[in-house]
């Protein structure tokens, strides 16, 4: 074999086993496009929202357990959920005093690993330490209902609770009279929604000169506890005019110490919330007037502003989810029975 054959031979070799196999893609240069036109790839269409959102694991903790206002909220919160493709982990305190099962609950979220943390806080100060704790490890935060003094939220989703208590306040003056006593049961010390309710229905009482507000009484968020400082606060006063509750347990405590003790109708009560025990008082007569908020709203909200925040959209950092004064005179309407029985 000559010398030049060899060197052919080779050259063969060595280029056929640098082509053994199929060529990868950036092995092959593209085919030039006809005209001018971009041979690249065409973008992947956008997934749909509840795509994105799909496997996100959402902790909502709210207040407490045990009142129908949560399980409201907790539809909502679902709600969302099934929407945007994401989980709830829900758990919270069996009464809304437990500030301390609260935090435990909420470390226990946080080693979990949860994608976001949505929660009514029991406190709104005693909660800040295990919440800058989530922040640090990249948790996003909602609170709804029930803020903490802090900037760590990204948003705080609930009642203009201010507004919701001097419509209150405004609604008991008319049907007192704008004149005599009247009663505030607040429900815990310390929780924002509570003192927020306070603080309104005493400055809303006061643009009447008439009327003599007295000192608030506690229920402790316990209907047992809401009938004994009614009871206390009739015993107190025998003139008693009417009695602004704060919430479902205080409204409900309220109601039936009203009626074991004939005064139903009698002394006026205007009352939060709206849960079935609530709407027969009021059909019955024995409340004048609820302050309804929208809970399902809040679960709702609240979810969706956490997937909203993880996946980089803007999230407002107040949002108002609203409140209706519900008599007898507007019961029947669409919007109002919509309100009451939101899970029908």
């Amino acid at each position: 074999m000559t010398r030049t054959l060899i060197l052919l031979t080779v050259l063969g070799l060595i280029v056929g086993c640098g082509q053994s196999g199929p060529a990868s893609r950036d092995d092959v240069a593209p085919p030039e496009a006809p005209d001018g036109a971009s041979t690249a790839a065409p973008p992947a269409p956008e997934a749909p929202e509840a795509q994105k959102a799909g496997g996100y694991k959402i902790a909502v903790v709210p207040k407490g357990l045990v009142h129908q206002f949560w399980l409201t909220v907790k539809a909502g919160a679902e709600a969302a959920a099934g929407e945007y493709g994401a989980e709830i982990v829900w758990n919270g305190p069996p009464k809304e005093t437990e500030v301390a099962t609260q935090i435990e609950i909420l470390e226990d979220m946080i080693t979990s690993g949860v994608d976001a943390i949505v929660m009514a806080a029991c406190h709104e100060t005693a909660l800040i330490d295990v919440l800058q704790r989530a922040a640090g490890k990249g948790i996003p935060i909602v609170t709804i209902d029930s803020g903490v003094k802090s900037d760590i939220p990204v948003t705080f989703v609930a009642t203009d609770n201010l507004a919701g208590a001097k419509a209150a306040a405004h609604a008991l003056a008319e049907l007192v009279g704008e004149q005599g006593k009247v009663g505030v049961i607040p429900f815990v010390p310390g929780a924002a929604t509570s003192e927020l309710r306070e603080k309104g229905f005493l400055e809303g009482i006061a643009e009447f000169p008439n009327i003599t507000a007295l000192e608030p009484l506690y229920s402790q968020s316990d209907v047992a506890k809401g009938m004994a400082v009614t009871e206390d606060m009739m015993t107190a006063h025998a003139d008693l005019k009417g009695i602004f509750a704060a919430n479902e347990a205080s409204a409900i405590g309220a109601a039936q110490a009203l009626e074991a003790a004939g005064k139903a109708g009698a002394i006026k009560l205007v009352a939060f919330d709206a849960p079935d025990e609530e709407i027969q008082a009021l059909k019955k007569g024995t409340i004048q007037a609820l302050i309804v908020q929208n809970p399902f709203q809040m679960g709702y909200q609240g979810v969706k502003a956490a997937i909203d925040h993880i996946e980089g959209r803007p999230v407002e950092k107040r949002i108002d989810t609203g409140v209706t004064v519900v008599t007898m005179d507007n019961f029947n309407e669409p919007d109002v029975q919509k309100l009451l029985y939101p899970l029908k």
